[in-house]
């Protein structure tokens, strides 16, 4: 079951990236993501309300139980890692082609899994190991293929934001199946975007709006409110597939970024990106390492 719970969320965080493209593109980034925690906030805000003042939710997968001080202070802490991640993410999704920041964001799963077997003792076997080095040798590939773009992976610093995007991201990982052990789904989504959004309006306050006339100006584009309904969807999901005690965060690290084969295909068809080709191999080696590792 959680298995197939990762594939969908994979799909709908395609979605999610295509949209947060189109929003990017030419735009200013900070008010886009906070827009984006602000949209996502207000949609959670009603659950916490109907679960604390009334019955309506009760029973329900949508209830939002009372929570301790402490696990808000887990709650916030997860926000800060994930905001880190996006911050760095949104820059880089900006700035460069969707078939290339696809592929770099599903090197994450390396990351999380290196992580998962030093942190919760999950074991890879010889096909899977083989995945692993198919992801760095996909990497290199895919380096050749940006600099036919330009793009140089050694001096990037679009290219750097991408791999801290992911280091961000595999860090956020890991402590959500630590979160998950002992949090109800709801509790650690519904609060930790009411605090991304804390946290995104003071660093838009301060950074973005004394300097907003010299730097690029933000445009609204109605695809910032899908960015948020395809990510609470996907996330929601993927919380909820984590939930299942037998799930590991290994794999639907994975599957999740199966994703870029949405991005992949939007950069193509709606994007005209370059060089497809070459990048088509770099896709490969990624789904051939997803293959390996099951």
């Amino acid at each position: 079951m959680w298995v197939a719970l990762a594939f969908l969320s994979a799909f709908l965080l395609g979605c999610y990236d295509v949209n947060k493209k189109v929003s990017l593109n030419g735009n200013a980034v900070l008010p886009v993501l906070f827009l984006n925690t602000l949209i996502c906030s207000l949609i959670f805000l009603p659950f916490i309300l109907l679960s604390s003042f009334t019955d309506c939710l009760d029973g329900t997968l949508l209830y939002v139980p009372e929570s301790t001080f402490r696990e808000h202070v887990a709650v916030l802490i997860k926000a800060v890692i994930v905001l880190s991640s996006w911050i760095f993410g949104y820059f880089a999704v900006k700035n460069l082609p969707l078939t290339i920041t696809g592929p770099i964001k599903a090197t994450q799963p390396v990351l999380t899994l290196l992580g998962a077997m030093l942190i919760f003792g999950e074991r890879l076997n010889l096909y899977q190991w083989i995945g692993v080095i198919l992801s760095i040798l996909s990497f290199y590939l895919l380096s050749f293929s940006g600099k036919k773009e330009g793009i140089r992976f050694t001096n990037n610093k679009w290219i750097f934001f991408m791999v801290l995007a992911a280091l961000t991201g595999a860090m956020s990982g890991l402590y959500d199946k630590h979160l998950m052990k002992s949090m109800d789904v709801m509790t650690v989504q519904v609060w930790f975007n009411i605090y991304q959004f804390i946290i995104m309006s003071v660093i838009v306050l301060l950074l973005w709006y004394p300097r907003r006339k010299s730097t690029t100006p933000f445009v609204w584009r109605w695809n910032i409110i899908f960015i948020s309904l395809f990510l609470i969807a996907a996330d929601w999901i993927y919380f909820y597939a984590l939930s299942f005690p037998d799930s590991m965060i290994s794999v639907i690290s994975m599957i999740r970024r199966s994703n870029v084969l949405v991005t992949f295909t939007a950069g193509a068809l709606f994007f005209h990106e370059k060089n497809l080709k070459s990048k088509a191999l770099d896709l490969l080696f990624v789904f051939n390492r997803y293959s390996c590792r099951f």
